[in-house]
């Protein structure tokens, strides 16, 4: 019997969970390996789930799919659309929806085993299947990497993933060197001193401190660094206060940073915090702010030649203009320390989500960013067919490429 991967694809489309509360998608996945016959690994760095199809001697290929969700509340309309909710690291009730595709990764690798148990005959090696939790928080490869998931099972030769993104479908973009950029997530606590309102001649208001530093980060990127380079300061949450006559003792931001390497990196990260800590003083602080790093993640790099490797299979399996460069993504993932952990080298790749009829019209009229929903976005869906089929066929092509 095989896999019915669209049903499986709305079931999670409908029941996302949030980062390390992927329980019932992890349910999901082994009831399907149990239908494939294979053996697996639950509770890998918490949440995941792991596989493997040994087939004679060859080389070792890992296959990775991430299973996360957001919190963000859904508005695509859709007949399957999430109504979910969760509760967030800090308590709080939130909405919950897969704006970002990691339910078409689970299903695209789900069928991409069926297939390659089938063909079996025609092919030689060990895969090894990787439903990752958490990578949102960019802490899901961490975890099952400190869970030994490295010594439980073979070591990769070679780490593939993929990512759906708001390409045509039938599109895959991919290329060599950096894909996605190096990022910082940081928690900033600007410290003041609470007090009434009416007084706020007696208070050190850190609402007026973090509006001033808000300002003042975004000439980081427009000011300070070269415009050939690439940049992301962006101040994603800010918390302060609870009534509107009192002034609050302190207020905290929530940065999420990008970059190419780490020498950037550390140029950024040197401009932000001197600016924090000169707003601070300029408010008349009499406490240093905090600054704490949330998590860290590497650039995702592209081995270069397993790269042009794979697309050449990509290219000989979908025809001439498949493959596209999209040029490196500000966006960040943590697939990488798989590789990185391993000394195997990595190919990441995009692959295409949006009706390609829709697609061409937005590049017509000039709305492309108006019209076709990003990643993180509330209206984000990506057209079940044939981006779902294509997910599976990439990933097949891909290990088959790499296998004996």
């Amino acid at each position: 019997m095989s896999i019915d991967l669209e049903s499986v694809y709305r079931d999670l489309h409908r029941h996302p969970e949030l980062s390390f509360q992927e329980t019932r998608t992890a349910g999901v996945i082994t009831r399907h390996l149990e239908e494939l016959g294979l053996s697996f690994d639950e509770g890998v760095g918490r949440t995941g789930v792991v596989t493997s199809i040994a087939n004679g001697d060859g080389p070792v290929v890992w296959l990775r799919a991430d299973m996360d969700a957001l919190p963000v509340a859904e508005l695509t309309g859709l007949d399957y659309a999430s109504t979910a909710r969760g509760t967030d690291p800090a308590g709080l009730d939130v909405p919950v929806m897969h704006a970002c595709g990691h339910d078409m990764h689970v299903s695209a690798l789900l069928g991409a085993l069926e297939r390659l148990l089938a063909t079996r005959n025609e092919w030689s090696g060990t895969i090894v299947a990787v439903f990752q939790p958490a990578e949102e928080y960019g802490a899901g490869s961490h975890a099952m990497i400190a869970d030994g998931v490295l010594d439980r099972y073979p070591k990769p030769d070679i780490v593939l993933g993929q990512h759906v993104t708001p390409l045509p479908a039938g599109i895959i973009g991919v290329r060599p060197g950096t894909q996605m950029a190096a990022s910082d997530g940081l928690t900033v606590v600007l410290h003041g001193r609470g007090g009434h309102g009416s007084r706020p001649h007696s208070t050190i208001d850190p609402v007026v401190m973090a509006a001033a530093t808000v300002m003042r980060l975004q000439t980081i990127v427009s000011r300070e660094v070269d415009p050939r380079d690439v940049a992301v300061v962006t101040v994603g949450s800010i918390h302060a206060g609870l009534k509107n006559n009192i002034i609050p003792a302190e207020a905290k931001l929530e940065l999420s940073l990008r970059y190419p390497d780490d020498e950037a990196r550390d140029r950024v990260l040197e401009k932000v915090e001197r600016i924090v800590r000169a707003e601070a003083i300029a408010s008349g602080a009499e406490q240093t702010p905090t600054i704490s790093t949330d998590h860290t993640l590497p650039p995702t790099i592209n081995d270069a030649d397993a790269t042009a490797r794979l697309t050449t299979a990509f290219e000989t399996a979908f025809g001439a203009g498949s493959v596209v460069d999209p040029g490196m993504f500000t966006g960040s993932e943590d697939v990488s320390w798989f590789a990185r952990e391993s000394g195997a080298p990595l190919v990441f790749w995009f692959w295409g989500g949006v009706d390609p009829e829709k697609y061409g019209a937005a590049v017509a009229g000039g709305t492309v960013e108006r019209d076709i929903p990003t990643n993180h976005s509330p209206y984000f869906a990506p057209v079940l067919q044939p981006t779902l089929s294509r997910g599976v066929e990439n990933l097949v092509v891909a290990a088959r490429e790499f296998l004996g």
